[in-house]
């Protein structure tokens, strides 16, 4: 269903990100992200003094994150083909601190930890956050052993960890009964674990 039909308006700004996982050959996988800021009118930089054209890249960056089946990092590439200053694109490098990291609870706010403010570029650091369940979506798409998909181990990782998977709702219900909320054989509070204040 589309969203409603908004107000009159007009566009100010476009930004596009698109990320792919990619099964490699030899059994690692590459995450590959792009985002692409434009404007559709000039735009003054404070680093020129003409503006930058209408429909020119403000941002154009990229990051290949590669990975193992444990979502180890191996290794990790990034590229920034339209920055507003030049000294932007020396903020790729500092995204190897990641290398050896793991992609599991925790990563956004390490992410943060590790290349907030000054330590790396803003927008390269936001990007890895989404790459991380681009990378999850990915792999475990081609996963085919599904007592490990509905498992235990699986069961703890998904369960409250977004709306659907609620442990008062009827998905957890379905795939995991022995942990649905408000169950006598459940292992949660009937609340779910929430609490109000």
């Amino acid at each position: 269903m589309p969203l409603p039909e908004p107000s009159a308006r007009r566009s100010v700004h476009h930004r596009v990100i698109d990320m792919q996982t990619y099964a490699r050959e030899d059994g690692l996988y590459d995450v590959e992200a792009r985002l692409v800021d434009r404007k559709p009118f000039p735009f003054q930089l404070m680093s020129s003094d003409d503006p930058l054209p209408a429909g020119e890249a403000l941002h154009d960056l990229w990051i290949r994150l590669t990975v193992d089946d444990a979502y180890v990092i191996r290794d990790i590439v990034a590229a920034s083909d339209s920055t507003p200053w030049p000294l932007c694109k020396e903020a790729t490098d500092t995204l190897r601190v990641l290398v050896g990291e793991r992609i599991a609870r925790g990563w956004t706010a390490m992410v943060k930890d590790r290349l907030r403010g000054a330590a790396s570029c803003t927008h390269l650091m936001e990007m890895l956050v989404p790459m991380a369940t681009t990378a999850l979506q990915g792999i475990r798409g081609l996963q085919r052993d599904m007592p490990l998909l509905m498992g235990e181990e699986r069961a703890r990782e998904k369960i409250d960890s977004c709306f659907a998977f609620g442990r008062d709702r009827e998905v957890v219900k379905m795939l995991w009964p022995q942990h649905a909320a408000g169950r006598p054989d459940g292992d949660g509070p009937p609340d779910g674990g929430r609490t109000t204040a």
